[in-house]
């Protein structure tokens, strides 16, 4: 992953042919032009379990076009971080009952959410040249 400026507030993350780019709000000094790295990083752990859902019910022949997630965040005001983070499925009156609690087990597969669990080493160097 390759990471650049763009001018102003903007940094950009080139991965795989695709590029991501991120911006930070006006009043943090932005354009408000792309989501903030940390929008995205909340954003991740959402459409990340939005996609077992996804695949879950595709493999089932089970319609998504009703199933919406909702992801709320809690956030302490005194450390900055936030402390919790819930994700609920909306399921239609239509979605069988029997696949409830296992469409909230393929969520809980998500990459992201474990590697939150399991948070890997990370270092930070600057090398001139």
């Amino acid at each position: 992953m390759k990471i650049t400026f763009e001018g102003a507030k903007k940094v950009v993350a080139e991965h795989n042919g695709q590029r991501i780019v991120t911006d930070q709000p006006v009043r943090s000094g932005g354009e408000g032009s792309a989501p903030a790295p940390f929008d995205l990083f909340l954003a991740s752990i959402g459409t990340c379990a939005g996609i077992f859902v996804k695949s879950f019910c595709d493999q089932r022949g089970i319609p998504t076009d009703e199933i919406t997630l909702d992801q709320d965040m809690k956030f302490d005001t005194s450390t900055h971080l936030i402390t919790n983070i819930d994700i609920r499925i909306n399921l239609p009156a239509s979605f069988p009952e029997k696949y409830r609690e296992a469409v909230v087990n393929s969520a809980n597969l998500c990459a992201v959410k474990r590697h939150l669990h399991n948070p890997p080493d990370m270092t930070v160097v600057a090398e001139i040249g």
